[in-house]
């Protein structure tokens, strides 16, 4: 467990069009990879790394995951009539999460190796940083294509470029938020001021990461884990 602990957002609202038929029925948060729903493999993480309060953005068959997380003790809410997107979703939430820094953490990831969120809250250093995200090397990132979307620095400071794939968490202020003016926007906006002030950092993982955002990523996620637990 971190000595300090963190609220933690959880974006659950998205429509999972990359799973095609698999979201006809259901969210793409409750499509199962070996045997659990992906945003239980998520709500693992952060409980283990002593997350609260934990609270869920919902949108797309929101009445599926409201009945699945509120007995969990997770705050959920719906934004209706349209999705916010994830910095308008997390500015929305804030009356739950509170003023203070906030872990925000993807659910259609799968993760091999030590706990994510433990990590960033070791090594989160306010007086210099806005922002820690996850950084996954190309190479530890099973299911992403491309060449990464940050190149990280020998200081963790991080701009855009090769070389890294943002593995969907990260420890943020959230001031930041209240600049934007439009209600529908992407946590991008957040992060290029941040780097305009050179206060955007990435920390490296160690381990495997999947992307499950697509229908191939169910038996990629599940050999990588299997793979891990020889």
């Amino acid at each position: 467990m971190p000595a300090q602990t963190y609220p933690l957002m959880l974006f659950a609202a998205g429509f999972g069009t990359r799973m095609k038929e698999l979201t006809k029925k259901k969210p793409k948060p409750m499509i199962e990879v070996a045997g659990k729903p992906l945003i239980d493999h998520a709500l693992d993480l952060a409980k283990d790394a002593g997350a609260s309060p934990i609270v869920a953005n919902l949108h797309y068959k929101a009445d599926i995951l409201d009945a699945h997380l509120r007995p969990k003790g997770v705050h959920t809410i719906v934004e209706m009539p349209d999705i916010l997107e994830t910095g308008g979703g997390l500015r929305n939430a804030l009356p739950l999460l509170g003023a203070g820094p906030v872990i925000t953490q993807n659910t259609d990831a799968i993760w091999a190796g030590p706990n994510p969120i433990e990590m960033l809250c070791k090594a989160w250093d306010p007086e210099k940083m806005d922002a820690l995200l996850i950084c996954v090397p190309t190479g530890s990132a099973i299911g992403h294509a491309g060449s990464g979307d940050f190149t990280l620095s020998e200081t963790g400071r991080i701009e855009r470029g090769p070389g890294t794939v943002y593995g969907g968490i990260q420890i943020m202020k959230t001031n930041l938020l209240h600049k934007i003016a439009e209600d529908k926007f992407s946590l991008n906006l957040v992060w290029n001021r941040m780097l305009e002030d050179k206060r955007l950092f990435g920390l490296s993982y160690p381990g495997k990461w999947c992307d499950v955002g697509h229908p191939d990523g169910i038996t990629l996620a599940e050999n990588m884990l299997e793979t891990a637990n020889v």
